[in-house]
């Protein structure tokens, strides 16, 4: 069995320390350290900045039930992965919402954008989407934290369909791709992942779209903006586990999950 990860909080606001330093674990991080999985001094653990930073430390001590101190011990440091994976993800019922994150994450999404798009059931407005950002980005932290990951990916939004647009824009004006999610599509995904350079950083945004599917009007806008239809497979894929299958392929079609990347 792998170590415990836990990280420094607040994600990527400060670089772990060089081998041989202290690090500190407090608050609700420390707790679920020292009191729930009951982390020991002599013990070892991971420690990771959530901005790709991962150190093996040993625990000198523990006070209370939230703070620990350990040594690192070893520190490895993981570049961003290539092409970098942006999941914009149409906003799912809420029994699905979180599970959609969560696979996501598992699965080595960089960032995840929630979507306000035509036909989902779910609307966020006002204090609701505040909640709902809050516990996207909680399920993903947990998520990173499960599978080990040394990046914690962002969560933003939401955004509604002429901000995706601008966002769309802005990855093909920077060279990189936008794959639209289509059961109707013809282009396989992995035509599209082909034409990514390798030897290039690079986005790829992955647009999926919600149970009662993505409305004409919001396909044709991407299409017009310079996006892609792309097909996964025969199957329909649910909301929530569409971009884990399409993030699984990527990690093969690409070098996201050659030894140099995040995995």
């Amino acid at each position: 069995m792998g170590l415990p990860v836990f990280y420094l909080e607040p994600d990527g606001a400060q670089p772990l320390p060089g081998v041989g330093s202290s690090v500190r674990l407090s608050g609700p991080e420390g707790h679920h350290a020292v009191a729930v999985t009951r982390i020991r001094a002599g013990e070892q653990i991971l420690v990771g900045d959530g901005a790709g930073s991962l150190a093996r430390c040993e625990v000198t001590g523990t006070a209370g039930k939230d703070v620990l101190t350990a040594d690192v011990v070893e520190l490895r440091v993981t570049p961003p992965p290539n092409p970098l994976v942006t999941v914009v993800q149409a906003l799912p019922k809420s029994e699905r919402s979180e599970l959609a994150v969560d696979l996501a994450t598992e699965a080595g999404a960089d960032r995840i954008v929630a979507w306000q798009a035509a036909r989902c059931v779910a609307r966020w407005a006002g204090p609701r989407a505040a909640k709902g950002i809050a516990r996207w980005r909680a399920t993903a932290r947990a998520a990173a934290k499960q599978s080990r990951r040394p990046w914690i990916p962002t969560v933003d939004g939401p955004i509604d369909t002429a901000q995706l647009l601008q966002q769309v824009h802005a990855v093909l004006d920077a060279g990189g791709a936008v794959a639209v999610l289509h059961e109707q599509a013809h282009t396989p995904l992995a035509e599209l992942a082909a034409g990514l350079d390798p030897a290039t950083p690079s986005e790829l945004m992955l647009v999926v779209g919600p149970e009662g599917g993505l409305d004409d009007s919001e396909v044709d806008a991407i299409v017009a903006a310079g996006g892609t239809p792309v097909l996964l497979g025969p199957q329909v894929l649910r909301t929530s586990s569409a971009a884990a299958v399409a993030l699984g392929a990527l990690g093969v079609l690409t070098d996201r999950w050659s030894p140099a990347a995040e995995g």
